[in-house]
């Protein structure tokens, strides 16, 4: 090869050099961009769409109706109850799950001799399906047969022997139990992730300033994990809107509606009654509340962190 070769070839090489290290990045991000456009927006797209026709889902293309479905979710009663028992829902998670995992997190963390054992046995509920949870205290709860009140009764507290998901009166409550039972693991895993990166430089002086282990923890290890308990807060709200299999198990939105939740209603919207249509537009509200809760909470979250 002669000089003047090889100065053509090495721009030629540098400016293939160039292009590559300009395009990998689009080659690597295009399938995950193509599935998210596929089974995220696709999706999405059709659902808001699908809200504007009057369809079952059965036989022929829908009938256009405009905003017709819009306009009777905006009356129906029933989608606002549910729509109340999912925020219901999340304000329990946040007031109950995360004291109890903060507690759980706290006593593990000091915790030495047999700590391991212990987080796994906390953390088991979590390993669960919820349908098996579902299942599985749905004949806990039962009023016949089921151990709860055939304690009670043993007890000869026969008054306290309720029809936990029978009774509309305890149906939503006894859901809301089981729901924390099986995500307190989840916040408690959260916490310890927290507290195992505290300083401990800053526990050692703390205790040589004689601080009492209360103010420790109100002092220092509480603002150290704002953070992680502002995302507890926000994965317990944005979860507690779209939960559904543990409740459809346990009472099908029963009864008489008393713990139905937009996602149990959307299904039998759907699936039971065949409205495909209006089952789409609940689903798409369902969308629409979750994105405006959850931008409300980053945008909170962000204007908190900023002022601290």
């Amino acid at each position: 090869m002669t000089s003047s070769s090889i100065s053509l070839a090495l721009p030629v090489a540098r400016r293939r050099r160039h292009l590559a290290a300009r395009w990998a990045p689009v080659f690597f991000l295009a399938p995950s961009v193509a599935l998210l456009l596929l089974f995220l927006l696709y999706p999405l797209l059709e659902s808001f769409h699908l809200s504007l026709l009057k369809w079952n889902g059965l036989g022929a293309n829908g009938i256009f109706t405009g905003t017709d479905n819009w306009v009777q979710l905006l009356h129906d009663t029933v989608f606002w109850h549910a729509l109340g028992n999912n925020l219901l829902l999340g304000l329990m998670s946040v007031l109950v799950q995360l004291p109890i995992a903060m507690a759980l997190a706290l006593m593990l963390d000091k915790a030495s001799r047999g700590s391991r054992i212990l987080k796994i046995l906390y953390f088991l509920p979590l390993l669960f399906s919820s349908v098996a949870v579902g299942v599985v205290f749905k004949n806990i709860l039962d009023p016949n047969f089921g151990p709860i009140n055939a304690g009670l009764h043993a007890l000869g507290l026969d008054a306290l022997a309720q029809d936990w998901l029978g009774d509309k009166r305890y149906a939503l409550g006894s859901v809301i139990a089981v729901i924390c039972w099986q995500n307190v693991p989840f916040y408690m895993i959260l916490f310890l992730a927290g507290l195992a990166s505290f300083p401990p430089e800053l526990h050692e002086a703390a205790t040589l300033d004689r601080a009492t282990p209360a103010t420790i923890f109100w002092r220092i290890k509480m603002p150290h994990l704002q953070g992680t308990i502002r995302t507890a807060a926000m994965l317990s709200v944005i979860g507690s809107l779209r939960y559904f299999d543990l409740i459809y198990v346990m009472t099908g939105g029963g009864p008489d509606g008393s713990s139905e939740v937009m996602a149990t209603y959307m299904y039998r919207t759907v699936f039971a009654s065949f409205q495909l249509g209006y089952g789409s537009t609940i689903a798409s509200a369902m969308f629409l509340v979750v994105t405006l809760i959850a931008g409300f909470g980053m945008r909170l979250t962000r204007r908190f962190e900023t002022q601290v």
